[in-house]
């Protein structure tokens, strides 16, 4: 059973991926990684998010990165969103990101910082111990 589990937008968003699942594997966490855009394929998004037995959420996208986000509106658990510099420097996915209404939460680490979700994850894992 993966612990953490990672939605990434879109492939072209895999080399932040890589970095998260590096921490995730020096770490020996269990983690699994998918690949679903909420503007595109929402209603699989869902279904996934709802089967999903992972107890932390990272969610990688660019340009308006509203996965987060929609993620958070789905599951209860933490959502950690990445912001990937797609355009804008990543600026726009960073306040996608950040500026959830209230009542959903999403952590939001810096642009492109992939290491820093996985980290987060861990800590958030760590502190049901």
């Amino acid at each position: 059973m993966a612990k953490v589990q990672i939605i990434a937008g879109s492939k072209s968003d895999s080399e932040i991926v890589r970095k998260t699942e590096v921490v995730l594997k020096d770490t020996g966490v269990d983690y699994s990684v998918e690949y679903c855009s909420f503007h595109r394929e929402p209603d699989r998004l869902r279904e996934f998010v709802k089967k999903s037995d992972a107890d932390v959420f990272i969610c990688i996208a660019g340009l308006s990165a509203a996965l987060a986000g929609a993620v958070a509106a789905m599951t209860k658990k933490p959502v950690i969103g990445v912001p990937v510099s797609a355009k804008l420097g990543g600026i726009d996915a960073l306040l996608s990101i950040v500026q959830m209404p209230p009542g959903v939460p999403v952590a939001c680490v810096g642009i492109d910082n992939g290491e820093n979700a996985a980290h987060l994850a861990i800590r958030i894992l760590n502190s049901n111990k």
